[in-house]
């Protein structure tokens, strides 16, 4: 099926709805920021669910940072996630990996800091923890980010987005209870080509909704 949003709110809206179907026990609703959180806050709205965000860090490869060897995942109590046969590949040792991991955990507790504005994560165990993005490319950040999950304790782990390319929604299947993606066109090329409006999410937006939220 493929459909185009006019913004990520009428995005949330529809996602919302699916969501809701599901009839998830003590939900919580986690939003990848920047892009996630407009189309996260329709849908904790509608679920009467806090809202957090889920802050991932990429572990970048030397010579070539864009390729990730891991990541640090936040929401999973600053969970260290590490693709181990890529880093072999490298020849990347684990005290490389840790230093970056040092410096992304500086900047998770910035951007937490700025967005939060000092409110602490909402505890995730034994909860129905819902993923929200905008929309999903490869998934590796999204992979990255369920993975750290799997440790935080949740009892049902669910994954919610409005589009995504349909070999990406089978890859990501089998790390979560229950996937959630409206729309998965066969000649996906950007998330942003689904949506009329695909403006860049600025801080502020982020901080007013999250405020909002609580």
């Amino acid at each position: 099926m493929e459909s185009y949003f006019a913004d990520r709110e009428e995005a949330g809206d529809a996602l919302a709805a699916a969501v809701a179907r599901l009839k998830l026990v003590d939900p919580v609703v986690l939003a990848l920021p920047r892009g996630g959180v407009p189309v996260a806050a329709k849908v904790a709205k509608a679920l009467h669910a806090p809202l957090d965000l889920l802050l991932v860090r990429k572990i970048g490869a030397p010579f070539n940072p864009e390729l990730a060897v891991g990541a640090v995942v936040d929401a999973a109590g600053d969970d260290l996630v590490v693709d181990e046969a890529l880093m072999a590949s490298l020849g990347m040792t684990m005290d490389e990996v840790q230093e970056q991991a040092s410096e992304q955990r500086e900047e998770i507790a910035r951007r937490r800091a700025l967005y939060l504005r000092g409110r602490p994560p909402v505890p995730l165990a034994g909860r129905s923890v819902v993923v929200v993005d905008d929309g999903i490319a490869t998934g590796a950040t999204v992979r990255a980010a369920l993975k750290g999950l799997r440790g935080c304790g949740a009892k049902v782990l669910v994954l919610a987005v409005p589009v995504a390319p349909p070999d990406t929604v089978r890859r990501l299947r089998d790390d979560v209870d229950h996937l959630v993606c409206l729309s998965q066109p066969p000649g996906f090329y950007a998330v942003g080509a689904h949506y009329r409006d695909f403006h860049q999410v600025p801080d502020e937006e982020v901080i007013a909704l999250l405020d909002a939220a609580a």
